[in-house]
């Protein structure tokens, strides 16, 4: 009996009789609310639970000898496909000119519906013919001597009054597709550039008459992963005026997003900044839009982790702990204060 007795001693949460328990309507308030209270924070915290959550670790990219593939979804409402190439250079030499095989044109009108299925230019030069090659020669200075070798043929010609028309139509060009470079420093640019200087002359009637208006509907260096933003996604450029070229410079940072059963997706994710350079008259150079990318050679690995069990225990613990403590502090003043409005009103009776 004795041991019995001491662990009664022990009892941190003594028992009262049921006869000197008093229920009041302002403990019945208080409850509810309390419930209500732990309920609510109840649900929160295991949301906040079953919530995964991201962490960043950053090192050295050893990554050598892979490909970079570039996602472009763009579009252009004042320049038809036919005048339209896609060029790419980086900084180990390899330069290709009208990409074709993995990158294709869309004819739309002027409301921005497609009437045309994929399309690829006749106009443009599928040679290789690098910008200032042979001397600083670029395109169209290697085409002037061409030109007084040789007059426009029928088909150029043809092609000439098909390119005005769908100008005077207001026909435009989505270009969309994905571009595998090297893994080093380059760049990428949508032009004029393979036209025929001539062809060009004879289209636009100028420089300043090429309007590389654009909007860039997506933009990327790999696959997306939860929670990556795409700076470029849904820029708008639209010229009204003057003409210029367009470069955008761009930090590539190489990034592995590890998912939580394991999985690892290799990508990457950038960032941005824009320059215009307005055409005068004494320019020589032809409008376009450029894309100048650096590769940083940091790699930040994105993982995801869920909290554990216990840290969830111990915050629901003492989030409800909490809340069972103050509502019953607030019950105790909020009895002794109508006791003290109660008690006089009731001496008054009895006097």
């Amino acid at each position: 009996m004795g041991v019995k007795q001491a662990l009664k001693n022990l009892d941190a949460f003594p028992r009262a009789e049921e006869h000197l328990l008093q229920k009041t309507q302002s403990g019945a308030v208080v409850s509810v609310v309390g419930l209500v209270i732990m309920a609510t924070l109840f649900v929160h915290e295991l949301g906040y639970y079953l919530t995964k959550y991201t962490v960043h670790q950053m090192s050295v990219d050893l990554k050598r000898g892979e490909t970079l593939p570039i996602h472009i979804n763009m579009t252009f409402p004042s320049l038809p496909c036919d005048v339209l190439s896609v060029d790419a250079i980086d900084m180990s030499g390899k330069h290709e000119v009208d990409l074709d095989t993995s990158i294709w044109k869309l004819r739309i009108n002027s409301f921005g519906h497609i009437i045309g299925s994929e399309y690829i230019s006749d106009l443009v030069e599928k040679e290789h013919g690098a910008h200032k090659h042979d001397g600083g020669k670029d395109h169209h200075e290697e085409s002037k001597e061409k030109i007084h070798l040789q007059e426009f043929d029928q088909d150029t010609e043809n092609t000439i009054k098909k390119v005005k028309h769908a100008l005077e139509n207001g026909e435009g060009c989505q270009v969309y597709g994905v571009l595998d470079v090297q893994r080093v420093a380059g760049n990428f640019h949508i032009s004029v550039h393979g036209l025929n200087i001539y062809v060009a002359q004879m289209i636009f009637g100028g420089s300043k008459n090429v309007n590389v208006s654009h909007v860039v509907h997506d933009l990327s260096f790999g696959p997306k992963y939860p929670g990556i933003h795409n700076p470029l996604d849904g820029t708008a450029r639209i010229l009204h005026e003057t003409s210029g070229t367009f470069k955008y410079y761009i930090k590539i940072v190489p990034t592995e997003y590890r998912y939580i059963s394991k999985e690892v997706l290799p990508t990457n994710q950038f960032s941005v900044t824009e320059y215009f350079s307005p055409m005068n008259e004494f320019d020589r150079s032809w409008p376009g839009v450029y894309f100048l990318y650096d590769l940083s050679p940091i790699t930040v690995t994105i993982k995801e982790e869920r909290r554990s069990f216990l840290h969830f225990l111990t915050r629901l613990c003492a989030v409800l702990g909490g809340t069972f403590a103050l509502t019953g502090m607030l019950d105790r003043w909020m009895y002794r204060f109508l006791e003290t409005f109660t008690k006089p009103n009731t001496r008054s009776v009895y006097r």
